[in-house]
């Protein structure tokens, strides 16, 4: 009975995702989206596995399986653009499809339910960047928050410029966008962690999703709970947090609520089992 209740949540998230991809196949009429959802749901229901398991890996396994699908088959095979330029275009021609559904299922209400785990375990950008040395920042944060919504304006323009002047071949001009889109964001993602000795750095001041991503995971329903009974305050969560989140305070308010990625560094540094 208690392994069953100890890997009940990777079957909840394969439920989840599986009752997604059937009602994407029907309403749509596509069975792609029955074997993109299931995909994805064995891949972090896997991973949920692995973790209640304390593989150390666990994480690292999901954002492969995710983030290398979502790059290379999605983006480069079938040549459609997972940026967010690709749900602007979507979104623009009026078709529910693609870059939208997967936008409004992984980063605008999916964060009601998981917050960011998308930064965490798929995002095909961090899954290079958390591979680089610096896991956890090596001085505070800086006041670069704003270059978030200069980038997610300007991928807002860039789009409808292409509209506006009713550029030909336009779907081939998304693709392209998406290899060199992807090419800048690694290359910003790599510089900006060895000058500020930050693996997140990226994700901190750049990545436009996160003007999606903030707002909705302030409502998370899975949020890492901080049990003060058993907590000494030795400080060890907070210094191995790559997100710098106060994970003391159980409040929505705490110092960088919304930047936690759930990738439970926490957790497994906590000395008395208090997260």
């Amino acid at each position: 009975m208690k392994q069953i209740k100890k890997y009940m949540l990777s079957l909840v998230m394969l439920a989840v995702f599986e009752a997604v991809a059937v009602a994407l196949w029907l309403t749509k009429s596509n069975i792609f989206y029955l074997f993109n959802f299931t995909y994805i749901g064995i891949s972090v229901s896997l991973g949920v596995f692995l973790i209640s398991g304390k593989y150390r890996h666990a994480r690292r396994v999901v954002q492969l399986l995710v983030g290398l699908y979502m790059l290379v088959y999605l983006g480069l095979i079938r040549r459609e653009n997972m940026q967010i330029e690709g749900f602007w275009y979507y979104l623009f021609t009026g078709v529910f499809e693609a870059a939208v559904i997967h936008y409004a299922v992984a980063k605008i209400f999916g964060p009601l339910i998981f917050g960011r785990g998308w930064c965490g375990y798929a995002c095909w950008t961090a899954m290079v960047l958390d591979s680089l040395p610096y896991k956890t920042p090596a001085g505070p944060r800086k006041k670069l928050g704003w270059i978030r919504y200069v980038t997610f304006t300007a991928s807002l323009i860039f789009v409808a410029a292409l509209f506006l002047a009713k550029a030909g071949n336009i779907e081939k001009i998304m693709f392209w966008a998406f290899v060199a889109g992807n090419a800048i964001y690694y290359a910003a993602g790599i510089i900006m962690a060895f000058a500020f000795k930050d693996n997140r750095a990226f994700c901190k001041y750049i990545c436009p999703v996160t003007v999606f991503l903030k707002p909705m995971s302030y409502f998370a329903l899975f949020r890492v709970k901080c049990n003060k009974e058993k907590c000494v305050n030795c400080g060890k969560c907070k210094t191995v947090c790559p997100m710098e989140v106060d994970m003391t305070d159980n409040s929505r308010k705490r110092k960088n609520g919304t930047e936690c990625i759930l990738c439970l560094e926490c957790v497994k540094s906590c000395p008395k089992n208090a997260l």
